[in-house]
């Protein structure tokens, strides 16, 4: 648990400036744009956030503050049904008012009154258990801000280039190939210990693992390319029944972002149009294209419990790990150089469905809206990614997204039975 602090404070405004620092590269017209209902416009995700600390926060805590503009809550409420009405997913888009620099005006007027009622309630710990999950909670966004941002600029035919700073990798894998061995037995899963952690990790349990061998690397564009050139988009053989109707309704034949030119093979990253490094993990691939990938290989996805199991047993620290408040850590599309390559680089697709461990309970109110209704005809995927701010990271971690879904930074890692 975190007390109120003057540390707490310097964390709010450095997780909040991170969240408007993301969107300066872009154009006031980038933030409104909607191009699928998957991803929603900069605009909102600055919008939104705010709204979170407001709503949740200083209206029930700051005793005599007034709501900035009572409409908002219409437009920013995401999904909490028990906090009334608010527009359609597929209607954000449509946000042409507020101006940005409204929004912009809006977390301003929130982040003064938030650092207020940090210091007036210091003692409070319920209330600081409650700001630690806003925070948590924009740093998700800020990984959403990050995917659809690419989302958004690589579909503009101009192919824009976002960031200059950064080599746009998703990662250089330097072990040899080889599959790690995990022997037979029962296993602890589950958050463990202190620090942050959603509900849907708690409930420590047991669970019995056959032998097994993981992949100690994700898989490469080179060898995702074989799968392609290899015919993988035409054989339905590899395919289950709803991702073989999924590749032939749009005719797909590579991962999202692949572009083939004048023979050759390109991708979009947040630098721009680029010639595909064969050597980095493949990206942005469906559960349907990496399950399919495995059962070319005559492999298979390991299972959420085998993955956090083999992550546990082998991973090393992703990054180098320092305070929040003594070096600004997130970057867009970082490169990550791992011997044992688990965590860190991109989310990688289980063949789990997202279930709740056995104990889990739904919490009262707007804080049970947060992970358990959506525990059905979706899949796990673990691990975090390039994208993940690096306080998120860690083995326990369960994302989740239904199995078309490809342009968060997904890839894949091969399992199979000894």
């Amino acid at each position: 648990m975190i007390l109120l602090t003057t540390k707490l404070s310097e964390k709010f405004q450095l997780v909040r400036n991170r969240t408007t620092n993301l969107c300066k590269p872009l154009k006031e017209e980038d933030t409104v744009v909607q191009p699928i209902v998957d991803v929603s416009p900069p605009k909102w995700h600055l919008g939104h956030t705010t709204w979170f600390f407001e709503n949740f926060l200083l209206v029930k805590h700051l005793e005599g503050y007034k709501l900035y503009n009572k409409k908002l809550n219409y437009i920013f409420n995401s999904y909490y049904e028990s906090q009334g009405e608010r527009i359609l997913r597929s209607n954000r888009g449509n946000l042409s008012r507020p101006s940005l620099s409204e929004v912009l005006a809006y977390r301003q007027h929130v982040d003064k009154y938030m650092l207020e009622l940090i210091e007036q309630k210091s003692e409070d710990q319920t209330l600081a258990d409650w700001i630690e999950l806003g925070l948590q909670h924009e740093m998700q966004h800020q990984e959403l801000l990050v995917t659809d941002i690419k989302y958004i600029l690589g579909n503009n035919p101009l192919f824009p280039v976002y960031n200059e700073g950064n080599s746009g990798s998703n990662g250089v894998q330097l072990a040899e190939n080889d599959f790690l061995v995990i022997a037979g037995g029962l296993y602890a899963i589950g958050f463990h210990g202190k620090g942050f952690h959603f509900d849907n990790e708690e409930g420590i349990h047991q669970v019995y693992l056959h032998d097994y061998e993981i992949s100690n690397k994700l898989v490469t564009n080179r060898e995702y390319l074989e799968f392609i050139e290899d015919g993988g988009y035409r054989d339905f053989r590899f395919w289950l029944s709803e991702g073989w109707e999924w590749v032939k309704q749009d005719n797909r034949e590579a991962p999202l972002y692949w572009f083939k030119v004048e023979g050759k093979w390109l991708y979009y990253t947040l630098q721009g149009l680029k010639e595909i490094d064969l050597e980095e993990p493949v990206s942005h691939v469906s559960y349907y294209e990496a399950e399919a990938y495995a059962r070319w290989k005559g492999m298979r996805l390991p299972t959420e419990f085998e993955w956090e199991t083999a992550c546990k047993s082998y991973a090393t620290e992703p990054f180098e790990t320092k305070n929040l408040l003594e070096k600004e850590q997130y970057h867009p599309e970082r490169q990550h150089i791992n011997n044992t390559d688990f965590i860190g680089n991109l989310w990688e697709w289980t063949s789990s469905a997202y279930l709740p461990y056995p104990y889990y309970k739904q919490a009262e109110g707007a804080l049970g809206e947060y992970n358990g209704k959506f525990m059905v005809n979706q899949m796990v995927l673990r691990g975090g990614s390039c994208a993940t701010p690096i306080e998120q990271i860690r083995p326990t971690y369960r994302n989740f997204f239904q199995t078309d879904k490809q342009w968060q930074f997904t890839g894949i890692r091969l399992a199979r039975y000894i």
